[in-house]
């Protein structure tokens, strides 16, 4: 099903074919053409988006779009091989390459996993593994990585030149390892489905808040890791109940005008208990051996949210004890920031103040808007309100989402109402 607005819109159509089936043609076109021809794979596909924006609007949207999209993939891939004379070298009558009969071939969904470890090979740096998986197969551009690791975007672009390079220097086999080498290499797969994840859940760069293509894309990639018996992994399993949990909220965290809905006045009444306890599931799976990793720590922390029947029975302090644990295996100024929001909910604006005050390195927070936005946040509960107002501007200049920029240019407006007394005084 196509998402809101996408029907009848051929951008938008296009755009939204991209996010999901871009991976998935790039993948199977690289086990054609082999990993050394990766950005070739990259071009015939985007050639192939771009021949459907100037086409479609003028003979029509396919009735199989996904399938016109492949079998024009393919063709181009077959007249690139002839141009390079290398076409001997490939079967394109193998059943398993797509064609206009299917949306992906016999084993798409395999490609894609197969590709997502090859990006994660040793030769690869864990950044450039996690970049390279981004842009190649998830429709990442190179300004959202860049948000998403709150980096310059040319150290993006390195990072993808480096992995490209290596890739045109040593070719990869396209399996899905086993043993230790599967367990060496799921990390960087696993962050980068998390990080997806985290795209469709708040949108850097789209009109739209919520991108519920991204979220249903990285579930289903994790599901593919939790039913593959080689990759059946604690961590795993964690992560697939840390997405179920937070996609359990998704319903109630806007208007019907797409306006953001802070968690204190959610409706939790329309929460979905179905991925609630498919949440819960997993947790279980997720708990054999003695494997304690950061998706174990945050979904329980989700679930806490779950489990709570409002907001003001939220057990803060539980929330807060698991933050610690998180923080000592897995420890960044990103988790002390979450960790300081818990404290301004289980302690008030000053203990959080002095939790934000203890961050050591605070040089990535300088460029994040929800660190802008916490200390605005902090500020106005503290009747700080020029300060709050200057914070929540500076953590506005530095969103590009809208839903987000409209909130917090009201919350600019309460802070300089409440500045307005503190004019008065002086």
């Amino acid at each position: 099903m196509l998402p809101n607005g996408v029907e009848g819109n051929v951008g938008g159509l296009v755009d939204h074919l991209f996010r999901r089936e871009a991976g998935k043609m790039v993948s199977a076109l690289t086990r054609i053409l082999g990993t050394e021809n990766l950005e070739t794979a990259e071009d015939v596909v985007q050639e192939t988006l771009l021949r459907a924006m100037e086409v479609w609007p003028y003979q029509g949207v396919p009735e199989q779009p996904s399938a016109w999209l492949f079998s024009v993939a393919r063709n181009k891939a077959i007249d690139v091989l002839r141009r390079t004379r290398r076409v001997v070298h490939v079967d394109f009558d193998n059943e398993s390459v797509p064609d206009s009969r299917g949306s992906g071939g016999m084993d798409a969904e395999g490609d894609m996993l197969r590709m997502m470890f090859a990006c994660c090979s040793p030769g690869i740096s864990e950044a450039s593994q996690i970049a390279i998986i981004l842009k190649t197969l998830c429709g990442f551009g190179t300004a959202e990585i860049a948000r998403a690791f709150v980096i310059p975007e040319e150290t993006v672009s390195k990072r993808l030149f480096r992995a490209r390079e290596f890739f045109r220097q040593e070719p990869v086999r396209l399996e899905i390892p086993v043993g230790e080498e599967a367990r060496r290499r799921i990390d960087a797969v696993l962050n980068a489905i998390y990080l997806l994840f985290n795209e469709g859940c708040n949108s850097t760069s789209s009109e739209e808040l919520i991108r519920g293509d991204l979220i249903e894309e990285a579930m289903r990639l994790c599901g593919l890791l939790a039913e593959n018996p080689n990759t059946q992994r604690p961590e795993v399993f964690a992560l697939m109940a840390l997405m179920c949990f937070h996609s359990s909220r998704m319903e109630s965290r806007l208007t019907t005008e797409g306006e953001i809905i802070l968690l204190p006045d959610q409706d939790r009444s329309r929460w979905s208990r179905g991925l609630i306890a498919e949440g819960n599931a997993y947790m279980n799976r997720a708990a054999f051996g003695d494997s304690l990793t950061r998706y174990h720590l945050e979904a329980a922390i989700a679930y806490e949210h779950c489990a709570a029947g409002s907001f003001s029975t939220t057990d803060w302090e539980r929330i807060l004890q698991l933050y610690g644990l998180l923080r000592e295996i897995s420890p960044s100024p990103f988790v002390e920031l979450n960790m300081a929001v818990a404290i301004l909910c289980a302690r008030g604006p000053a203990a959080a103040a002095e939790a934000l005050q203890g961050i050591e390195d605070k040089r990535k927070l300088e460029s994040y808007h929800l660190y802008h936005s916490l200390l605005g946040e902090i500020d106005l509960r503290m009747n700080r309100g020029a300060q709050a107002a200057h914070h929540f501007a500076a953590a506005r200049d530095m969103t590009k989402s809208e839903p987000e920029r409209r909130l917090l240019t009201m919350k600019i407006a309460a802070a300089a109402a409440q500045a307005l007394p503190e004019t008065r005084k002086m």
